[in-house]
Order: C-alpha cells, then structure tokens, then sequence
C-alpha cells in the first residue's frame, strides 16, 4: 500500500501503521498505538487488535466481534480530539452496514506494560 496511511498521519502506510502492524513495539505513544489500532479496523488485522489488548483486559475480548466490527463498517477517517500521554479522545468515522454514516467517539486508556503500549479500555462519548 503506497497511499497515505488511513490513520490520517499524511504520511505512506508503510512508513507508519504498518511498521507498528509488524511490530507493536513500535508504537512510540498511545496515540500512534491508536492510530495503528483505527488502521487495523480498516484492514480487518484482527490478530493485531486482538494482540494490542492489555493483558489484563484481553481476556475478556471476542475475536469474533472485533472481526465483526471491522468487517460490516466502512472506515472513513480518524480524527484525534485530545492526547494525553495515556488517554487518546478520537471519532473514527464509517459508514455502518445500512449505508448510514456514523461516528464513534471515544476515550480510550493506553497502558506501557514492559516498554509495549496497549489499549486498555475506553468509555464511549456522546
């Protein structure tokens, strides 16, 4: 993939996202570990979104829905509201499987557990 990243970031896929799909350790923050996240619902990189669960809460995923999620929405674009540096707000736009835009606007929590970042957990906004 030469075009720019779907994560937004303007620069190609492989000089971003897909260096942190190779490698989650890559991910130098939470957000660039976000961005490869939004990147990887577009992609339907299941295993790496399954993977990027911290281990305290990925126990508790379904493989399933996640590919699911991925599969039945057509991703749009992801813009970042706010970056701390582990709390990343964002909307990810899609179209959902009736054809009807929509976002999804969320907090998420990012923890760095033995140098690798990963997703925690996040509260959905309004």
């Amino acid at each position: 993939m030469s075009a720019n990243c779907l994560c937004g970031s303007s620069l190609p896929y492989v000089s971003c996202c897909e260096i942190v799909h190779q490698d989650a350790r890559a991910a130098l923050s939470a957000e660039a570990l976000m961005r490869s996240r939004y990147t990887a619902f577009a992609l339907q990189l299941i295993d790496f979104l399954y993977d990027t669960f911290h281990p305290s809460t990925r126990r508790f995923q379904d493989k399933k829905a996640i590919a699911q999620w991925s599969r039945e929405n057509h991703w749009q674009g992801l813009e970042i509201l706010r970056a701390t540096e582990n709390t990343v707000e964002f909307k990810a736009h899609y179209i959902d499987q009736q054809g009807n835009p929509a976002v999804h606007h969320e907090k998420s929590r990012f923890q760095k557990t033995q140098g690798t970042w990963y997703y925690v957990d996040g509260k959905e906004l309004q």
